[in-house]
């Protein structure tokens, strides 16, 4: 499974409100500039983030965006899901073979496990430990 720009941009934008919860609404184009991203692609990205409920918009001079729940109510795995869609690395194919079959729902488990079980809280305080070892895999 690979996350796109969409999720990954959109997972920044969260993680950036997450960070400023409480102390009120956050302009898309601070995030922008602090990321240095696009602020009309993140425009594009926070309308779904918005139409699921999960940021609120607040107009006016001082406005821009603040999370509708509290960071440790929001998960990696609901954010994914608005923007990439369901969470699936394999298509799971019923006349496959059953060992293969079982796989393939193991590896979607996991990953779900992991989104879920990750909150923007968890990764809006996460502190790097530098200790982590990065594998790239081919297949």
């Amino acid at each position: 499974m690979k996350i796109s720009t969409k999720g990954r941009y959109g997972l920044t934008i969260m993680i950036a409100l997450a960070k400023k919860y409480g102390e009120g609404p956050v302009s898309l184009k601070s995030i922008a500039k602090d990321h240095n991203l696009s602020e009309h692609y993140l425009e594009q990205l926070i309308a779904p983030l918005r139409n699921a409920i999960l940021v609120k918009s607040v107009r006016g001079a001082y406005g821009g965006y603040m999370l509708s729940k509290a960071p440790k109510e929001i998960t990696a795995g609901d954010i994914i899901r608005v923007l990439e869609g369901p969470i699936s690395p394999v298509e799971v194919v019923e006349d496959e073979e059953p060992a293969k079959r079982d796989l393939w729902i193991k590896i979607r488990d996991a990953v779900k496990d992991v989104l879920d079980s990750t909150t923007l809280e968890d990764l809006a305080n996460y502190e790097d430990k530098g200790d982590q070892e990065y594998y790239m895999f081919y297949i």
